[in-house]
């Protein structure tokens, strides 16, 4: 479903819309505060103050124009009434994440560091084999991700190279796009509008209602998300990488 957009001018403190007002929009709506010349010294700090009492909204402050824009983010209720969808989503995800890195694997003969992946694909970017395509999949390696795009189906996702040999983890922004670019699951059981806001909502409450839970990184201080119900892997600390390469 497609949002509209609904702009008011602010050239005065109370064309400032009061907070039960924005807060009775719907999410097929969003609010863009344009503020005139001669009060755009209040836009930071009425920003500010909106991101406090605004709880379950977007509110973006842009850095260059004088605007805010306003958007409600999915609910805790949307959430908990789809929770066996975005259950399922996270398992195919990290399904999905599986084959085609095993594809990648195969295809480029790779002898894969099974404890700490990225250190192998990190190896592909100096060799400057950093991305290809694999069947349909165009892959890019990047960060700690190797990014896929199916040609066909236009189908995105990104799996996780920091997580030993587990390529699931649900970064809220990667996620939505997974959700929103798989054809199976359209039309969506509850519409996805701020990718990275909606899929933080998502990935917290699916934590609070038990369906997914925090794993640990390679990576010191790193940590991510993956769905509860799944064959668990080994993954090893940065302090257990660190003696096994001391070795």
């Amino acid at each position: 479903m497609n949002r509209t957009t609904d702009i008011i001018i602010i050239n005065s403190v109370e064309k400032i819309p009061a907070l039960d007002t924005i807060r009775s929009i719907p999410r097929e709506q969003t609010l863009k505060l344009i503020f005139e010349k001669e009060v755009q010294n209040l836009r930071e700090a009425t920003g500010q103050q909106l991101r406090t009492n605004l709880k379950g909204f977007y509110v973006g402050i842009h850095t260059l124009e004088p605007e805010i824009r306003i958007a409600k983010l999915i609910t805790d209720l949307e959430i908990e009434e789809n929770q066996d969808f975005f259950e399922q989503c996270a398992k195919d995800y990290r399904a999905l994440g599986e084959e085609l890195i095993d594809m990648l694997v195969d295809k480029l003969d790779l002898k894969l560091n099974k404890d700490f992946p990225l250190e192998t694909f990190n190896q592909l970017i100096r060799e400057q084999k950093g991305n290809g395509t694999i069947g349909d999949w165009e892959y890019n390696i990047h960060g700690f991700h190797c990014s896929f795009d199916n040609t066909k189906t236009h189908q995105s996702i990104e799996v996780p190279l920091v997580f030993g040999q587990e390529f699931g983890d649900l970064d809220p922004y990667f996620f939505s796009l997974y959700i929103k670019s798989t054809d199976k699951y359209k039309p969506l059981p509850v519409d996805i509008f701020e990718d990275y806001a909606d899929g933080l909502r998502i990935n917290e409450k699916m934590l609070a209602l038990g369906k997914f839970e925090r794993i640990i990184s390679n990576l010191g201080g790193h940590f991510g998300t993956v769905v509860s119900d799944r064959k668990k892997v080994e993954i090893k600390s940065n302090l257990e990488l660190e003696k096994m390469y001391q070795k």
